[in-house]
């Protein structure tokens, strides 16, 4: 336990900030043009993490939102109900989830239409001999072909998306005090490291998506629906009074408004 609890005061220090809330969306959009120019320019060799194989790629990023959902879920429900004792609040602030979800399955249909409709297929990687008569990507990978269509990145939205929604979530630590003793602080101690880390783990697997992965364009257009889902969000609708709401904290509804004024 006092593993854990050091790890809960590292990430009361860093992750819970405002600040990091404020300019974390910055610190992605930055990192992906930087990650994709040198990409670009100067490529980095072949390694373990460029391999969609690799371990973090097939159990964490490939199933990003159910990890984030499942720990959001009672992390969400324990501390909003410690601090408000309510169940029809913390059932409002469950619809979060929710949202998050629709927003997921709409963006990624989206995305995978749009692979589809701008697509080919091709005999080669190299898009060598046109092969008009598959019409889908299942299709032409069934019949060993390559489809190639604007493959806007998956990877670079929903690993915004989901950092930047559990830093939202994360922020009412600051409210929450519980006795040491309580089954409850190892509870929501267990849960925020946990999500501390799979933040890390996101934004480290973003990083290698902006070196090794898709183009430009594709890694632009997926990390701004990744910032719009969050904005359109924490940053607007959760603002208002009809809608799930931000965690509880004190003002949080003023100090919201006044961060993203400035």
């Amino acid at each position: 336990m006092e593993h854990l609890e050091r790890c809960a005061w590292f990430l009361r220090g860093t992750l819970v900030r405002a600040a990091v809330r404020r300019y974390l969306p910055w610190a992605l959009a930055a990192s992906m043009l930087a990650g994709s120019l040198l990409k670009e320019l100067s490529p980095l060799p072949e390694s373990y993490l460029s391999n969609k194989r690799n371990v973090l790629n097939v159990y964490f990023v490939k199933m990003a939102w159910a990890w984030t959902f499942s720990l959001l879920l009672p992390f969400i429900a324990l501390t909003n109900y410690h601090l408000t004792g309510k169940a029809g609040l913390v059932l409002r602030r469950l619809s979060t989830l929710l949202v998050g979800t629709a927003i997921w399955y709409v963006c990624t249909t989206l995305f995978s239409n749009i692979e589809h409709y701008t697509g080919s297929c091709f005999q080669s990687p190299a898009l060598e001999g046109l092969r008009n008569e598959h019409q889908s990507k299942q299709q032409c990978h069934g019949e060993g072909g390559f489809w190639h269509g604007f493959d806007i990145s998956g990877h670079s939205f929903l690993l915004t998306f989901c950092a930047l929604m559990i830093v939202e979530e994360m922020a009412v630590l600051h409210e929450v005090r519980t006795d040491r003793s309580h089954c409850l602080h190892a509870a929501i101690t267990s849960l925020a490291v946990a999500l501390g880390f799979l933040t890390f783990i996101w934004v480290w697997m973003f990083l290698c998506t902006a070196v090794y992965f898709h183009n430009l364009s594709q890694k632009v257009f997926g990390t701004l629906f990744g910032l719009l889902g969050w904005y359109g969000t924490y940053g607007f609708w959760y603002l208002k009074s009809f809608s799930p709401g931000l965690p509880p904290q004190s003002s949080s509804l003023n100090l919201k408004q006044h961060s993203y004024k400035e």
